[in-house]
């Protein structure tokens, strides 16, 4: 690949840009919003505006409404020889691409899993997609070599491609990705009329909940109705559990005590259930979770409290340990002797590499 254009340069587009430029593709930028384009050219995205021939591959990164309309009109500028997008929605883009008449021949979907509560180019980094998945959803007609090009375009954004059917990805991200966003700005709407003593007293937990409601309100309207054929059912069973855990929370509060170990066993059941489902993303060692952690092997050894300013290094730098390996018990107790594992999520891996070792830990 020697040429690419993005179409959006919002904090995806972008970011793609950036990962391609530093990869030696020469990247042009379009955007109705001129001064977004601006924004990403001086951030070293790229070249500002359309390309003087047809580059290699074309990335539309708009909202999911305007992806097959704008496919379609820049095929018919030959704008690129194939074409990806980076929409969180698959199944009803493929569908009005072919109502439009799209070359869907040199068309493979595409939708990075990375981004931020933050959107725009000032947000955008090159390295936004190191690690992370990108699904990708060729269709039977999407012609081999366009596939191969999107692959292409993935490796060098250094993430990892996932080929999925479109209808698979679209049932995926409505329950890994769209119903929790959904939650979190229905958890986070609560907020708006709560006293400010009780806001005030909000931390960590609740940050972590509704974090992604910081989103475009607007893009997300987007995504969520282009999927509310899978979303659907997602939010119906959820319905159900929210009406156990209220009628049980219900009964708790009546004044009828041999009502109360049947609701406390509804409750229990629904939170049971939770934590079984968070175990399926936070593995335990081993095989069954190895792909979804990064070890960091560190140095210590000495006395015990070198163990206890590692962790307090760790808290610093404000991460999650998914959990942690020391080594074999030191003959001289009180002592800490060898390498200790700390397992974390991928997308922290290196910032606490980089924390750890501004604060003099040897890191491998």
């Amino acid at each position: 690949m020697h040429t690419a254009c993005v179409v959006g340069t919002g904090l995806i587009g972008t970011s793609i840009a950036l990962a391609l430029t530093g990869r030696g593709v020469t990247t042009y930028l379009i955007d109705r919003d001129p001064d977004s384009v601006r924004i990403a050219a001086a951030l070293g995205a790229g070249v500002p505006g359309p390309p003087p021939d047809p580059v290699d591959v074309a990335v539309i990164a708009v909202p999911p409404s305007e992806v097959a309309r704008t496919i379609a009109d820049h095929q018919k500028a030959e704008l690129a020889r194939v074409y990806t997008d980076v929409s969180s929605v698959k199944a009803l883009v493929h569908a009005e691409c072919l109502a439009l008449g799209c070359d869907t021949t040199g068309l493979v979907g595409g939708h990075p899993m990375a981004g931020g509560e933050r959107s725009g180019p000032l947000a955008a980094r090159a390295d936004l997609f190191q690690d992370r998945h990108w699904i990708l959803t060729p269709t039977p007609e999407s012609r081999e070599s366009a596939l191969n090009r999107v692959l292409e375009l993935v490796s060098l954004c250094g993430a990892v491609p996932v080929l999925l059917p479109p209808a698979d990805h679209d049932r995926a991200v409505a329950l890994v990705s769209h119903l929790p966003h959904l939650m979190a700005s229905l958890t986070a709407a609560r907020l708006v009329d709560g006293e400010e003593y009780a806001v005030r007293l909000a931390g960590r937990g609740m940050r972590d909940v509704t974090r992604t409601a910081a989103g475009d309100a607007g893009l997300w309207t987007d995504i969520l109705a282009a999927n509310a054929a899978a979303l659907g059912p997602l939010l119906a069973e959820l319905g159900r559990d929210l009406t156990t855990a209220a009628r049980a929370l219900a009964r708790l509060t009546e004044d009828v005590p041999q009502e109360h170990p049947a609701a406390l066993a509804e409750l229990t059941g629904v939170l049971r259930r939770g934590s079984t489902g968070r175990a399926r993303i936070a593995a335990p060692h081993g095989p069954a979770g190895a792909d979804r952690h990064r070890v960091l092997s560190i140095a210590v050894g000495g006395p015990q409290r070198q163990l206890e300013r590692l962790l307090g290094d760790v808290a610093e730098a404000r991460v999650d340990l998914e959990g942690m390996v020391l080594p074999d018990a030191p003959a001289v107790p009180d002592t800490t002797d060898g390498a200790v594992e700390l397992w974390v999520a991928p997308d922290v891996a290196r910032p606490l590499t980089d924390a750890l070792r501004d604060r003099g830990w040897v890191v491998r």
